[in-house]
């Protein structure tokens, strides 16, 4: 199981250079353009690159999405691979494992929120090998006797993790709610059908940080697994709003106030403590 699981994250790692590569760098020399979408609302199309076939709004969230993982996430991952290789701990499986999980995320959201391009095949293959991988680093992990010096669960923690639950559905479900009480689309939802974001945040996401709570509370080792996942998403998806506002900004896309504190500088919030509990947590597995 070792093997296959080293034979994966390094197909990983090479899908997801290319993926986030051509997605940062690709260039067709086209101009954005408007388009009547299917509810009758007019969108502005990028035009350009990989995400030419998306809007305006969502293409710049991507390439910021691909900035991150190219500049962050591959090294981290590179990084972990390497030290499993040699040492194979659980403090490095752990976090191989959780830096996966994050790619993970990020292969579902381009295989299924992306409009389709050029890149479909591997946006697939990424999504499976992380898939796979995960299941099989997860699994790795439980074989491991897993215990902590102190008392990781304290009232901080139980506090932290709830509102990070909670945070997840302040931050979309407003935006549902408002769409039902004017009986119109999601006011961003363009030319998509859905927003994978939403779907993940609030129907796996949440529910997992609740699991890892109550898991914690019943002192099982699956919680410190859940913890560490949870802990290494949360600082990874706060340096990615940062470059996706970033990218944003470049492009000309401008943000509302409350738009920047529910769907920014929540997350930011989060990441910082989230890095703050990482660290605690790894130094007294």
């Amino acid at each position: 199981m070792n093997k296959s699981f080293h034979i994966l994250s390094i197909i990983i790692i090479i899908l997801a250079v290319v993926a986030s590569g051509l997605g940062l760098f690709y260039k067709t020399g086209g101009e954005s353009y408007d388009f009547a979408n299917q509810y009758g609302d007019t969108v502005r199309i990028y035009g350009d690159g990989i995400y030419k076939n998306d809007s305006f709004f969502m293409a710049p969230i991507f390439r910021g999405t691909d900035f991150t993982v190219l500049f962050f996430v591959i090294p981290l991952l590179i990084y972990a691979f390497v030290k499993d290789r040699k040492h194979n701990t659980l403090k490095i499986r752990l976090f191989l494992t959780s830096v996966i999980s994050f790619v993970l995320y990020y292969a579902t959201s381009i295989a299924f929120g992306v409009k389709y391009n050029v890149l479909h095949l591997v946006y697939s293959a990424l999504f499976a090998c992380c898939f796979f991988a995960f299941l099989l680093g997860f699994s790795l992990v439980k074989d491991f006797r897993l215990s902590t010096k102190g008392n990781i669960n304290t009232k901080g923690m139980k506090v932290f993790l709830f509102l990070c639950g909670l945070s997840l559905f302040v931050a979309w479900l407003p935006d549902i709610i408002v769409s039902w009480v004017n009986q119109r689309p999601l006011e961003l939802i363009e030319i998509y059908t859905t927003q994978i974001t939403y779907v993940l945040d609030m129907a796996i996401i949440s529910p997992v940080i609740f699991i890892c709570l109550y898991k914690l509370n019943k002192k099982d080792k699956l919680g410190i697994i859940l913890l560490s996942i949870i802990l290494t998403n949360l600082v990874l998806i706060g340096i990615t709003v940062i470059f996706q506002t970033i990218f944003h900004h470049i492009a000309g896309v401008e943000l509302s106030l409350a738009e920047m504190i529910t769907k920014i500088g929540i997350f930011v919030l989060l990441a910082m403590f989230g890095l703050f509990y990482q660290i605690k947590l790894y130094r007294n597995i």
